[in-house]
Formats: structure tokens, sequence, C-alpha cells
């Protein structure tokens, strides 16, 4: 297993995350969510966690030739609902409608 440095994201340092959205109608203990980092433009995702069978089918079906389909101890699998697709940002600014920030 390679191991990476660990990026200054993962540290907090000067980190700007935006609110785009939650699970519609969710409950109060935790639930999908999806924020942007507004420095770098990366999705930050709390949403549920692969089970056993997603994990063995990702890795089964792999992505790039030659590259591992080992998840490293410092990343993991989530699977993100369907309808949270709604919040991903498709251009600039642009943030579907719903459960959304603003």
């Amino acid at each position: 297993m390679q191991q990476f440095a660990t990026p200054l994201w993962s540290k907090g340092f000067g980190m700007e995350l935006k609110f785009l959205g939650i699970y519609p109608d969710t409950p109060d203990d935790g639930s999908p969510t999806i924020w942007l980092d507004k420095d770098t433009g990366d999705l930050v995702i709390q949403s549920y966690k692969a089970d056993e069978a997603t994990v063995r089918e990702c890795q089964r079906v792999g992505s790039v030739p030659g590259h591992s389909t080992d998840v490293p101890e410092h990343e993991t699998v989530v699977r993100l609902p369907a309808n949270m697709l709604q919040f991903i940002p498709r251009s600039e600014g642009e943030v579907g409608s719903g459960n959304g920030g603003t």
C-alpha cells in the first residue's frame, strides 16, 4: 500500500467551506451532507459508508490499468444518494435547487 503525505486541506489550514445541501427531509442525526471548499474547489462529503459488497465491486471494476484497487488507510468509499447530485455544482457558482445553502 502506497503512503502519501497528509495534504494541507486535511489539516484544516485556511479551509473555508460553503454548505451546498443536505439529504432532503433529513432527521437531525447524521445524514448525507455536501460542502464546497472555496479555496480548492474540492467537494467535502458526509455520506453513508459503502458496504463490503460495494467496495468489492469497485475493486473488481477497477479504474485505470495498473492502478491498485486497494483502498488506502487514509481513504474510504462512500455512497452518495442519487438525490444528492442536485447539489453538485455544474459550473462556476451553479448549485441545484432544493434543500441547499445559499
